[in-house]
């Protein structure tokens, strides 16, 4: 089997043929400049709306589970004022990064008028995406998902049903921040209460029957020995019932430590990105959406 030397490849891609201008047309109804950017995705708008319930979920358990029923009002206020807050910008921050342009290509811009309109110099290289038909700009790379070439193209992300690139990276550098900092901030809420309950638990039940920690190890009582209904829940903890209660925690905490571990590798590998100046896709074999570049020697 004999191996054909990469560099024949890019000897094709730079005969003039492969340009094909004339094959260029463009759309005939382009977007009006300010509507709305949405990519009609059925994967992403699942996971942007599972996205929103998430968050909604976190905040009905910190506020009906956690803060409203204790009886601390400045702990229920500062925290709850905090949580909402992040809550409202990482939502905020999500919207603008999925409604937010990325820098998408002008679709079918690949024609012979606007090539001659560059005005490129002897020996300089364009490159034409064959998919959307368009001169592609550096760094520019093809998303198969939003249809486009995208400008500085990171990586196309379904939680925000969008690509993330020139003009929207900053919204979702906020949404992860936002994200980890609300995760950790329940995380700590949970531990706090799960602290402060079974503390409280189990200073009523001694209560409730007249005992002392030591005299309740010395008769060593156990749930199964008592005749009575056992009604000793504390209303400060949770309004709802300890099964109850103890289930919606247990679910925030998983959901909590899941989204601060994915989170934080995100928001600090896009801080990297652009301390280094960066795209994710512009390393080799980490491009969601790979497309080969035609490319022409302009004489």
């Amino acid at each position: 089997m004999m191996l054909i030397p990469t560099h024949h490849f890019r000897d094709i891609e730079r005969k003039p043929e492969y340009l094909q201008p004339e094959k260029c047309i463009p759309p005939p109804h382009s977007r009006p400049a300010g509507t709305m950017w949405f990519i009609r995705d059925g994967c992403g708008i699942a996971c942007a709306i599972v996205t929103w319930f998430l968050v909604l979920y976190a905040e009905f358990v910190v506020l009906f589970v956690m803060l409203i029923p204790s009886r601390d009002y400045v702990y229920s206020v500062i925290n709850g004022l905090v949580f909402n807050l992040l809550a409202f910008l990482a939502l905020a921050s999500h919207c603008r990064a999925m409604l937010t342009d990325p820098g998408a290509v002008p679709k079918g811009n690949a024609t012979k008028e606007f090539i001659e309109s560059l005005q490129l110099k002897p020996g300089q290289v364009v490159y034409k995406c064959p998919k959307c038909c368009s001169i592609k700009p550096d760094r520019a790379h093809h998303c198969s998902v939003c249809k486009r070439c995208i400008r500085k193209m990171d990586h196309h992300c379904p939680w925000v049903n969008n690509c993330v690139g020139e003009n929207n990276q900053k919204y979702f550098v906020l949404f992860t921040m936002y994200i980890a900092l609300i995760s950790l901030h329940a995380l700590i809420m949970v531990g706090f209460h799960f602290l402060h309950c079974f503390e409280e638990d189990w200073t009523n039940l001694l209560q409730t029957y007249g005992l002392t920690r030591e005299e309740t190890a010395e008769a060593r009582i156990s749930l199964h020995e008592i005749k009575q209904p056992l009604k000793v829940s504390s209303t400060e903890c949770s309004s709802f019932s300890p099964p109850t209660t103890v289930i919606l925690l247990i679910l925030l905490c998983f959901e909590g430590l899941l989204f601060l571990i994915f989170t934080s590798v995100m928001f600090g590998t896009q801080v990297h990105s652009i301390c280094t100046d960066e795209t994710h896709s512009a390393h080799p074999g980490r491009n969601r959406h790979p497309e080969p570049s035609v490319s022409q020697d302009v004489r």
